[in-house]
């Protein structure tokens, strides 16, 4: 017993370094994963036609995602974790904002202070505590509210806001 033992540990060892690989979304090693391709930007008609709005949650955005959008110079974003991608990003003093959802970025337009909206969907933005800031990540709320859904859906998470280049 004690030598079937030591063969199999002698298999697991070299094993257990095998998954060394970070990167999100991707068992490979990230070299040789294929790009990302960004998400299309449609309307929220879109985006949400033919769907239960029930069980839409907030994605996060790759860096594909990302670059569609121009950066995050000069825009504030909110996260669901303190190091996930963002799942909301809005202009800091601009009229536009955008949200992924159903593997589609949706742009909505400003309607207030912390509201977005584009048709009946709407994204509400706040600080917890304090506003959102440059360079300093602090708790924020998400509110979502889907068209012709129940209820809205709340997320607590983090904002950040980005110095324009």
């Amino acid at each position: 017993m004690p030598r079937l033992l030591s063969l199999a540990l002698a298999f697991m060892v070299p094993l257990s370094a095998c998954n060394s690989n970070t990167a999100p979304g991707n068992d490979e090693e990230s070299q040789f994963g294929a790009a990302p391709t960004p998400a299309p930007v449609v309307s929220a008609d879109e985006a949400l036609d033919g769907i239960a709005v029930e069980v839409v949650q907030p994605e996060i955005m790759t860096n594909a995602d990302l670059v569609v959008l121009g950066g995050l110079e000069g825009k504030c974003d909110v996260r669901l974790t303190k190091i996930a991608y963002p799942s909301f990003v809005f202009e800091r003093a601009g009229q536009q904002g955008w949200i992924k959802l159903n593997q589609k970025l949706i742009p909505l337009a400003r309607a207030g202070e912390n509201l977005f909206v584009a048709g009946d969907l709407q994204v509400t933005i706040r600080g917890v505590d304090e506003p959102l800031e440059i360079d300093e990540q602090r708790e924020a709320e998400m509110i979502l509210l889907l068209p012709e859904a129940k209820d809205e859906l709340g997320f607590r998470g983090y904002g950040q806001c980005y110095e324009a280049e």
